[in-house]
């Protein structure tokens, strides 16, 4: 029970849900997100790592960024289920339709390096 809570926790914020959609569609980086989402780099951040810590979605690291993507893990059996009920439910938000035609504008840019 314990899985299912941390899962509803995670889902109760429009911006994360936001997230998960844009995710739905490809792989995006932080960068990307906080573009076509509007707010903070940190928010953007803090709320992918609370979607990760439920098991929602997953991180790689490609050089200097870290991509996340829907997680496809069964380790929470709660999550296949719930992804593919938001994704009907959420389709039908302007919200999302916007956020949706600004992901596919979003410049994909090698990040700068550190000095």
């Amino acid at each position: 029970m314990q899985n299912l809570v941390k899962v509803f926790k995670a889902l109760g914020d429009a911006n994360r849900i936001r997230v998960l959609k844009l995710l739905q569609d490809q792989p995006m980086s932080v960068g990307e997100l906080t573009a076509v989402l509007g707010i903070s780099q940190p928010c953007v951040s803090r709320h992918l790592r609370q979607l990760r810590e439920a098991g929602l979605v997953t991180d790689e690291r490609r050089a200097l960024w870290t991509v996340y993507r829907l997680s496809t893990a069964a380790a929470n059996e709660y999550v296949p289920v719930l992804l593919r009920h938001i994704s009907r439910w959420a389709n039908q938000d302007s919200e999302i339709s916007r956020d949706q035609r600004l992901a596919r504008r979003v410049e994909r840019r090698a990040p700068r390096r550190r000095a």
